[in-house]
């Protein structure tokens, strides 16, 4: 299992250098795609996270001639093996990568879900404060933190009052190179990187395990995760503004993204229309798309 996670680790990030040298040559079609899913938001707050998916997948069918993507679908959730919203086909391979889609605005930012609620207590089992390399490595490589090695994330990040937006992937081999200190951070405490410790703070209703590497700079989290808790309370966080080094943008850096009234339109008149309306908006719809390859 270890080395096919391990297999599945590396085809992605081979897909991740593929997909970031299309942005650099072909930023006007990455562009797009983003300006046409963060437009969701006019329809609803949490829309274009469900758009993204199937929106992302049908980028990658189109436009990334070595790859085709299928979307999982939420009917499959409950029995999905992995977290993964989207399947990404190596065309040449025909080797499968599980893909989980993020649609978060810039700051917190849920990696894994941690469904099954170990990790917390696992960390509790060494104490509040773990800073020997040895027992961080046997960390990593316990059962309760095994899952990492299968979660491949691909978070579209935006900015909304700034219209920008960011495919920014989380580094793991790197957190785990890096991590020099794991921190007990109880309720009502906050993390002081001046003194490396922990301070009294308000705003904190849950204790976490904060991740640092050897700088004194947070890295990432791991929340409180009993049976009561809720999603936003476990599982295995980041900060994209706080721990920006542990991140590959996939588009190079933010990009300006614009709103596109007419695909608002568009919806208004396609969940009122029929299909056969549907049949040939789709003829020129993917006319369109063609033509855009074209301009490769």
């Amino acid at each position: 299992m270890a080395e096919n996670n391990q297999n599945t680790s590396a085809l992605y990030k081979d897909f991740q250098k593929r997909f970031k040298l299309l942005a650099s040559k072909r930023k006007f079609i990455v562009e797009n795609t983003l300006s046409n899913i963060f437009t969701m938001r006019l329809i609803g707050n949490k829309t274009h996270g469900d758009m993204a998916e199937i929106g992302i997948a049908e980028f990658i069918h189109q436009f990334m001639y070595d790859f085709d993507s299928r979307h999982v679908g939420k009917d499959l959730f409950r029995a999905k093996e992995h977290e993964e919203d989207i399947v990404i086909i190596n065309e040449l391979t025909k080797q499968e990568i599980p893909v989980s889609l993020k649609a978060y605005g810039d700051g917190p930012l849920q990696l894994s879900t941690d469904k099954d609620s170990k990790m917390f207590p696992k960390l509790c089992e060494y104490g509040k404060e773990i800073s020997d390399t040895r027992i961080i490595r046997e960390i990593f490589e316990s059962d309760a933190f095994s899952s990492l090695d299968s979660v491949n994330v691909m978070p579209l990040i935006y900015r909304e009052k700034a219209k920008e937006c960011n495919i920014m992937v989380f580094d793991f081999d790197k957190m785990k190179e890096k991590t020099k200190k794991i921190l007990y951070v109880d309720e009502r405490e906050k993390y002081d990187e001046d003194s490396q410790s922990t301070v009294s703070g308000k705003g904190r209703s849950h204790p976490i395990y904060m991740f640092i590497d050897g700088e004194g700079k947070y890295i990432c989290e791991v929340r409180y995760g009993n049976a009561a808790a809720n999603a936003l309370q476990r599982g295995f966080w980041t900060h994209t503004k706080n721990a920006v080094g542990y991140f590959e943008s996939l588009t190079n850096g933010w990009i300006s993204y614009d709103h596109n009234l007419t695909l608002v339109q568009l919806f208004r008149l396609a969940l009122n229309s029929t299909e056969n309306g549907h049949k040939s908006a789709n003829v020129i719809l993917q006319t369109d798309i063609d033509n855009l390859k074209r301009r490769f």
